[in-house]
């Protein structure tokens, strides 16, 4: 096998005396331990197909060379390359998972122990995360009743001359009313970080989820709709200037284009928002990563069509119940990505909260959950001197929906069959709450 040019890093060119890229190769039994993990089974029809392609692997073992490079290789660039032609984006950097997007956006923004960050009240942790790590005030938004998203109108109320960024979630793949969001962002001189962790594919008017804020972050974690070997994440950017700096901030700032003296390479701060400028530190990914990335993102409007599919046969199967409001399919401007399927109950004309609900969907082996709940409920806000009680009365929309109204239910990978008892079991509990059974 032919060898290639010497990356400069590493001495992977013709040479006396190497110096390898990867420190200890993976080899054939490492490999077949992948395969099993991959492809799991048991029995004896499994064990003789698995020891065929043992054979095959070892053989392959003789004749074929390990790659020279495990990260932030061609597989990488490659994943990034696909990210952006799908996205219709530029420069999007492909990192170790979606929260290590928020802290590159939130470093570029320059946030400070004091400044404010408004968030939707109902959202995963993640999203709130770095900004409380580094003493940031959040504070949180109610939400929509029926799309769960963060409310702008709640927003503009509590937007502060210390607000520096509004990070709206599109909870399950709904898409938030960015045009709103974005108008107060302009108004007011603030940045605006898309958490589209669930919004990968999704569009409103127009654009893909994630391209109409100052920043996108998307997850590729294993229960997204897309995954890239269980983790990963992609950060874009619409401002052109940082674009070039997101690949160094990813890695350490490492810049390859100036070295410093007897060395290959310089390592320099990143610039952020208004001259001010920050330190990187290291979400590098593997290509193994990149990698799985590029395989699922190739059948991807696939996988969209099929959840699509799902979701409208639940809400032409629900639309009849009064008692429920089943998930939005959306229209020509509004495309979610159906991560979650979104079910609302009026707990008056069903008889009884979501909660009781959700103990006879339970019974009968029907896997839901609300999956996000209201943040300030956490006991490591109530560590740093947030007040429970006082924010909820803010946020009184997200009190009654979370304890009374709302639930979520996956509905990838389901058969027609599962889908058909699932609508069953849905009716046929609003029924029982009806009946009082």
């Amino acid at each position: 096998m032919a060898k290639k040019a010497s990356d400069f890093r590493y001495n992977t060119g013709e040479t006396k005396v190497p110096w390898a890229a990867v420190g200890e190769n993976y080899n054939a039994q490492d490999l077949m331990a992948i395969v099993r993990f991959l492809m799991k089974g048991e029995g004896a029809e499994y064990d003789a197909a698995m020891k065929a392609v043992e054979e095959k692997v070892y053989a392959l073992d003789q004749v074929s060379e390990p790659p020279a490079k495990l990260s932030l290789d061609a597989e990488v660039a490659k994943a990034e390359e696909m990210c952006d032609e799908f996205l219709n984006t530029e420069g999007c950097v492909f990192l170790t998972n979606c929260t290590a997007g928020f802290e590159i956006a939130s470093k570029y923004v320059g946030l400070q122990p004091g400044d404010e960050v408004i968030v939707p009240a109902i959202t995963f942790a993640a999203t709130m995360a770095y900004p409380l790590s580094i003493g940031c005030k959040i504070v949180f938004a109610d939400v929509d009743p029926v799309t769960l998203n963060i409310d702008p109108k709640d927003v503009a109320k509590k937007i502060t001359d210390k607000t520096k960024m509004i990070v709206p979630v599109h909870i399950g793949g709904y898409p938030v009313d960015m045009d709103a969001i974005m108008e107060l962002a302009e108004k007011h001189g603030i940045i605006v970080l898309e958490d589209a962790a669930h919004g990968f594919g999704g569009e409103y008017k127009g654009k893909k989820l994630g391209t109409i804020g100052h920043f996108g972050a998307y997850s590729f974690h294993e229960v997204k709709n897309m995954t890239s070997f269980g983790e990963g994440g992609i950060l874009t950017t619409t401002i052109k200037d940082f674009r070039p700096e997101m690949k160094r901030a990813r890695f350490l700032g490492a810049d390859f284009s100036k070295q410093i003296k007897n060395w290959l390479y310089d390592v320099c701060s990143i610039p952020g928002k208004d001259g001010s400028s920050f330190v990187a530190t290291n979400f590098s990914t593997t290509e193994i990563q990149g990698l799985g990335l590029q395989l699922q993102l190739s059948r991807y409007d696939k996988i969209l069509e099929a959840r699509a599919q799902a979701a409208a046969y639940l809400t032409k199967r629900l639309s009849g119940c009064d008692a429920l409001i089943p998930q939005d399919l959306g229209n020509d401007e509004i495309k979610p990505t159906f991560h979650l399927y979104s079910v609302i109950i009026d707990p008056e004309k069903a008889g009884g909260d979501v909660q009781l609900f959700k103990k006879k969907l339970a019974q009968k082996g029907v896997t839901e959950i609300a999956h996000f709940g209201p943040l300030y409920r956490f006991e490591v806000l109530k560590e740093r001197g947030y007040d429970e009680a006082a924010i909820a009365a803010t946020c009184p929309v997200t009190e009654e929906v979370f304890d009374r109204r709302f639930t979520h239910f996956p509905i990838y990978g389901l058969t027609q069959e599962q889908l058909d008892y699932m609508a069953d079991a849905i009716l046929e509990s609003i029924d029982e709450m009806q009946k009082g059974i």
